[in-house]
């Protein structure tokens, strides 16, 4: 499985605490492994993220991603539920 990093994403996770970064890591070696593990709650997205799903990080950040048709996962963002979600 292939996984890129969108601008938005990597700007996004460098803002990121340390210790949020490294839960993020571990929760992207977990996606690798099984994208649909409880721990993760990987759901689809509607609105303004349509043909987008999510998966936990925490029991507040979130990371966006869309799957391309060549089966690239594409990282779009990250951050808290009220940031993603509320605008």
């Amino acid at each position: 499985m292939k996984i890129e990093l969108h601008r938005n994403f990597i700007k996004k996770y460098y803002k990121l605490t340390v210790k949020i970064q490294e839960k993020f890591k571990e929760r992207r070696n977990l996606f690798l492994i099984d994208q649909f593990h409880p721990l993760l709650n990987n759901h689809a997205l509607s609105g303004k993220y349509d043909n987008c799903r999510s998966i936990n990080i925490t029991s507040d950040i979130r990371v966006i991603f869309s799957l391309r048709p060549d089966g690239t996962i594409v990282f779009i963002t990250i951050g808290s539920h009220s940031e993603l979600y509320e605008n």
